[in-house]
């Protein structure tokens, strides 16, 4: 496939840095339907991709592809942006269909006359905006020659050749993903063990030449250490995406001057390989996903997932649940991080376990903890701990984890989820009741057991809703009549309680004068006939308070039955 797009310096789309939506469209590969494909729109040149704002000011759009984020056909969003997409020359327009048929986007497109592409439901607009930009970047560079699309192994033999050093291509998770088998190319024992366990021996977010390389803008050298040789590296971007690295063994200084200026020169066409291998990748972490889901949620067929993930369940297994606690989970920098998440719950794990077996359902990331030891419990708390403290580099917003209790048979490995998602429900509402005062929630990782007696309240709560106990108690009356006439019984009520009835404590509190407090609980007891010196009384006024401020304000809930 690769050789139908060998260099061609008389088209002037290769001249200009661009390329023709023809080619654009080959290269993509992404399940786009053309609705509307004639000779005139598949010559558009495209330069470039645009994301589409409505809210933003018009910009230059000529020759580029325009992303149509959240638009929908019939709306009128949808009907400027065809017509000024034409009248600004723009290469295309790429939507999501959501229910609407062919026949009318194509009426639509061919009275603007604008090419139309539709993306699956389910595409990811970020990407997407990376395969198309490397798409346009991969179709105007020169090519290699008979190297399919995806072959990482034979893409790494074609930079070996061009370069002269043995090459090995590897993810940001460390994971070899191809490597160059040319005779006559000398190796290092770095080189022979990581091709051999196909990872880095390090992984990449704690190796230091990694760390460089992503730092850099362009291929460089990486000087010898006394276990190795110089390396030649590029870290491979698309659309501003970090899909991994080149690495190359130094070919000698007669030849590494030339060596650096190819692999620059190859970088988008390497990015394009690489998006496309990814596809693949991601059939592999869906799978994995299903499996995991599968673990947690369906005891029948739990043998049988666990067997394809290789896991002993008689050393244990616990369930960790994490998330970030983002204000919104829809956008798209919400999934950006989570993915992000995603990688590091997976390095960590690889460093830690010596293996990982974590997928993201929903808005949740649920890993599969080994319990090696009796230590086992100390060693999950660490873990999170470590994934806590690289979790400022990937968002603003707290992380949130929790680890289930450990489980020996695989029927109860659902238990663990459960526990898992109890705690981290709970500390997700913390984080959030914290947040309304200006505070900074206590560390948000923790084991199951560290919030038991909350939990356990939690279900009392849970009990009491779905047995209708709450339903017109004093505590729901009074809380009707806070509404109703905008006063604060409940928070007053609240008060007597956690003070234990003491006047002088509560007068702090709520910062009044003991006599105003006074007051106030005479009011109430008056008001709502309660006789606070009785002790059931109390106590159910008690319980209940304590279980409504306990209850999840957070959207987590909803997410939860979404995902199980």
């Amino acid at each position: 496939m690769m050789d139908a797009h060998s260099s061609d310096f008389s088209d002037p789309a290769h001249e200009l840095g661009t390329a023709r939506l023809a080619e654009c469209l080959e290269f993509m590969q992404a399940d786009l339907v053309h609705v509307n494909p004639t000779q005139q729109n598949l010559q558009a040149l495209v330069s470039d991709v645009l994301m589409y704002d409505p809210l933003d000011e018009w910009i230059n759009v000529e020759g580029r592809i325009i992303l149509a984020v959240g638009m929908t056909y019939g709306s009128a969003d949808f009907d400027q942006l065809l017509h000024r997409a034409a009248n600004s020359q723009a290469a295309a327009v790429i939507i999501k269909a959501r229910g609407t048929h062919m026949e009318q986007l194509r009426a639509a497109a061919m009275s603007n006359g604008v090419a139309v592409l539709v993306a699956p439901r389910d595409a990811d607009w970020t990407r997407l905006v990376a395969l198309a930009r490397a798409s346009v970047m991969g179709a105007s560079a020169d090519s290699v020659s008979g190297v399919r699309l995806g072959d990482l192994y034979a893409f790494a033999n074609a930079v070996a050749s061009i370069t002269s050093g043995a090459t090995s291509i590897v993810d940001p998770l460390g994971r070899v993903l191809g490597y160059s088998t040319l005779p006559g190319q000398p190796i290092d024992e770095l080189r022979r063990v990581t091709t051999l366990a196909l990872q880095e021996t390090t992984p990449p977010a704690f190796d230091v030449d990694f760390k460089a390389v992503y730092a850099a803008s362009g291929a460089l050298l990486i000087p010898s250490t006394d276990e190795g040789v110089s390396r030649i590296a590029l870290a491979v971007r698309a659309g501003g995406e970090l899909l991994g690295t080149i690495w190359i063994i130094d070919p000698g200084q007669d030849k590494a001057g030339a060596a650096l200026e190819a692999l620059d020169r190859m970088a988008p066409l390497a990015g394009l390989h690489m998006l496309h291998a990814r596809s693949a990748l991601d059939f592999g972490e869906r799978r994995n996903g299903d499996l995991i889901r599968t673990l947690i949620d369906d005891p029948a067929h739990a043998s049988f997932a666990a067997a394809q993930l290789g896991l002993d369940v008689e050393q244990g297994l616990a369930v960790a649940a994490l998330t970030i606690a983002r204000p919104e989970t829809g956008s798209l920098d919400s999934v950006r991080e989570i993915q992000r998440l995603l990688h590091l719950v997976t390095t960590v794990s690889n460093v830690q376990f010596k293996t990982s077996h974590s997928a993201l359902l929903g808005s949740v990331i649920y890993a599969i903890f080994p319990s090696p030891g009796f230590d086992a419990r100390a060693l999950h708390r660490r873990v999170l701990q470590e994934i806590g403290a690289y979790a400022h580099t990937i968002s603003p917003h707290p992380l949130i984890a929790a680890v289930g209790s450990i489980s020996h048979k695989l029927e109860r490995l659902s238990e663990s989820r459960n526990e898992a998602l109890e705690a981290l429900e709970y500390l997700l509402n913390r984080e959030a009741v914290a947040g309304k005062r200006g505070q900074r929630a206590a560390p948000s990782v923790a084991l199951y057991e560290d919030h038991v007696i909350p939990l356990n309240l939690m279900k009392v709560g849970k009990f009491m809703a779905e047995q209708g106990l709450a339903v017109d108690d004093d505590v729901a009356a009074i809380a009707r009549y806070d509404v109703k006439n905008q006063t604060e019984y409940i928070d007053t009520l609240r008060a007597f309680l956690h003070s234990n009835g003491n006047v002088s404590r509560m007068a702090a509190n709520l910062h009044v004068h003991n006599n105003t407090v006074r007051y106030r609980i005479t009011q109430l007891t008056k008001t709502f006939a309660l006789d606070l010196e009785d002790p059931q009384q109390r106590l159910w006024l008690w319980l209940r308070l304590t279980t409504l401020d306990l209850s999840t304000r957070s959207t987590l809930r909803g997410m939860r039955v979404r995902e199980l």
